[in-house]
């Protein structure tokens, strides 16, 4: 871990600043080269939730990749996924194969968590993630 900057940097893309300053969180926090990132989700151009796990899981994994461009990282340096799903047994095979389309071999450990519902209506994956900057493993 880079120790010369150990200080708490919130990171929100300029387009997100809305959501900190309205519900107090940023999309992902860096400590040195470690980066947290909120939970992404597949919204559209009119922030309405996309139709369906297949669209929803693009867009909530480019929303993730442009929050760690931001914070200075790749999707290849993302370490741990924890995705929450409306319907996980259901959904998870389709989820699997958008998720291997943004982080082929060597994976990162994920996490799949069956939930009742998400932020808002409609609204069938969300995605979190950790990140170490630079530990690219490819």
């Amino acid at each position: 871990m880079n120790t010369h900057n150990l200080k708490r940097q919130p990171i929100n893309p300029p387009h997100t600043q809305v959501f900190y300053d309205t519900f107090h969180f940023a999309q992902a926090t860096r400590v040195g080269d470690l980066i947290w990132v909120s939970g992404q989700v597949g919204l559209d151009s009119n922030m309405q939730p996309a139709d369906g796990i297949e669209a929803q899981s693009r867009l909530a994994f480019q929303a993730l990749e442009r929050v760690l461009e931001h914070a200075g990282a790749r999707l290849s340096d993302v370490v741990e996924l924890t995705t929450y799903h409306t319907r996980l047994q259901a959904e998870i095979a389709t989820f699997a194969l958008v998720k291997d389309a943004y982080f082929p071999a060597p994976y990162p450990s994920w996490t799949a968590v069956g939930v009742t519902e998400l932020a808002l209506p409609g609204l069938c994956v969300e995605i979190r993630a950790v990140a170490v900057a630079g530990c690219d493993a490819s």
